[in-house]
């Protein structure tokens, strides 16, 4: 999610402590898409398919879509439709990682978004690499191989899971330029919505890939749809963006690394995940969740000191 936050909530205010405490229900919130990705019945491309439509369609109710969505260019417009087709696919993985494994591997290859963005953003922006940054990247590497070893019948949902990671750091990287210039929104919906159609032209083609699919939803899962479109992802998408103006970019990182913990524990909760997982799955997902804030501390640090020079 972005930092950046909407002219609609100016006349908002929130103390440094409620923005703390609205940041992290909005963290975990998002925990629950996991737990909800792993309930809904339908294939993971279907689910996503939904989840997109129901979202962007929620965002044109909201009033700082509209000014917002007239003010970008239709250069830039083309731009934030392909980061939507690569944020459609990395929806698609990681629900294919729960389907394919579960949640608590899909949530442990998710944390290593915030490497792979350290070792991919110098490329993008053509600055050199830090050292910290690619000693922590080969330290997620061991741990990565732990998890893979302890979780050996998933290894589809794992690599899956770890492609996911990947693609979001690289929209991630490219959605930083984009949300200097224009409300994010604004993005969020051209994103959303060109995923949507973009799965909707490919789905003949997956269903041949896979025929039998359904595409239609139970009743139970229409409910599951819409509490993951409308209150995991759009609510705490707007409470995210009023919290963010009040509190430090550290923080908001640290804070947002812990929706995998959030997740994890929640799988344990809903589906007693432990009980299917080896200790060494989990010395492996801890080793990698300890580096990832060790790692924001550094960076933390490292700003810091760049600032007083």
């Amino acid at each position: 999610m972005s930092g950046k936050t909407c002219s609609t909530f100016g006349a908002v205010r929130t103390s440094e402590k409620q923005a703390m405490l609205l940041l992290h229900l909005c963290v975990f919130i998002w925990g629950f898409t996991a737990i909800l990705g792993n309930l809904i019945t339908l294939r993971e491309t279907v689910l996503v398919w939904y989840r997109m439509g129901i979202t962007s369609l929620s965002l044109l109710f909201l009033p700082a879509f509209w000014r917002g969505i007239r003010t970008i260019r239709k250069q830039d417009a083309w731009r934030i439709a392909s980061v939507g087709i690569m944020v459609s696919v990395h929806w698609v993985t990681f629900y294919g990682a729960i389907k394919y494994a579960n949640v608590s591997v899909a949530l442990t290859c998710l944390a290593t978004v915030s490497f792979f963005t350290s070792l991919l953003e110098p490329l993008f922006f053509k600055s050199r690499h830090r050292f910290t940054e690619i000693l922590f990247g080969l330290a997620v590497i061991p741990a990565l191989y732990m998890v893979f070893r302890f979780t050996g019948s998933y290894a589809t949902g794992m690599i899956m899971g770890v492609f996911s990671a990947f693609l979001a750091a690289v929209f991630t990287i490219l959605n930083k330029r984009l949300t200097v210039s224009y409300d994010p929104f604004s993005i969020t919906f051209l994103e959303l919505a060109t995923g949507f159609v973009f799965l909707g032209l490919l789905m003949p083609v997956y269903l041949q890939w896979f025929p039998g699919t359904p595409l239609l939803p139970s009743g139970a899962d229409i409910g599951y749809l819409l509490i993951l479109s409308l209150v995991c992802t759009t609510l705490p998408f707007i409470l995210s963006l009023i919290s963010l103006r009040h509190i430090s970019a550290f923080t908001a990182n640290l804070t947002i690394n812990l929706e995998p913990v959030y997740g994890i524990l929640l799988a344990m909760l809903f589906f007693h995940e432990q009980d299917e997982l080896q200790p060494g799955f989990y010395l492996g997902a801890g080793i990698i969740l300890v580096i990832v804030f060790l790692h924001a501390y550094i960076r933390y640090r490292q700003k810091k000191k760049q600032l007083v020079v």
